[in-house]
């Protein structure tokens, strides 16, 4: 096998790869000890052949989605994979679309195109909006609820911007767990509401990834952003 040049790599590059990093501890493919020593050597690394590196004995990461899984041309380094929910403002999106949940249940998953106002009303029932294989054909969707005696779950694909604004009573209304900034021109997601003696819950995750594989991540790039926020020479 011809070693790769030795290309000096981008700040992105470098983060990307972490992120990989992170993906595998969440996936159980490193112990802590081994996921802390090649997240040190990520921090260390000079060239794009040191980052490869750090995955060559590692199992392939589960794809994602059936989009991910079809490899880029223009990405053909592992620390290359791009992280964002995806925006085509061509596609056609309702202006609004109604979930309703009376003693049953209401979901909205898979792929699917957001409408711009989306309002849930459940009483003694549950709804489930699952954002994480969806199209937006819009920079902003706005996501109004109506809980009473039951719950709402919320799915969003890290690097979505969320908003909550929600109101609960003998309840709660959570808040997504976002474990990188979004970028500038990603996705807005306000959620507003009122929950009686029920719930909402937000939470960021990738398509296909347990809550239980979400947790040990974010606690992974929690750590990984401590170790980058280090002054140079203390990552060894």
């Amino acid at each position: 096998m011809t070693d790769l040049p030795a290309q000096p790599i981008s700040p992105d590059q470098r983060q990307r790869a972490v992120d990989r990093l992170c993906e595998h501890f969440a996936a159980d493919n490193l112990d802590t000890d081994e996921f802390e020593r090649r997240l040190d050597l990520a921090y260390a690394a000079q060239t794009k052949h040191e980052l490869v590196a750090l995955e060559q004995d590692l199992p392939e990461l589960r794809p994602r989605s059936a989009a991910e899984a079809a490899p880029d041309p223009a990405e053909t380094d592992p620390a290359n994979a791009p992280r964002r929910a995806v925006v085509d403002p061509s596609r056609p999106a309702p202006e609004r679309d109604f979930m309703l949940a009376v003693m049953g249940g209401t979901e909205r998953t898979g792929r699917w195109t957001p409408a711009r106002n989306i309002r849930v009303f459940s009483m003694m029932g549950g709804a489930s909006l699952d954002f994480r294989e969806a199209t937006f054909a819009t920079g902003e969707v706005t996501v109004s609820i109506l809980q009473v005696m039951g719950g709402t779950e919320i799915i969003v694909p890290p690097g979505v911007h969320v908003e909550s604004n929600g109101v609960a009573i003998m309840g709660g209304f959570g808040s997504a767990q976002r474990s990188s900034p979004s970028s500038p021109d990603a996705p807005v997601l306000r959620i507003t509401g009122f929950a009686l003696m029920g719930g909402v819950d937000i939470s960021a995750r990738f398509p296909g990834e347990s809550a239980r594989e979400a947790r040990k991540r974010i606690k992974a790039e929690n750590k990984a952003a401590k170790r980058a926020a280090l002054p140079p020479g203390e990552n060894d």
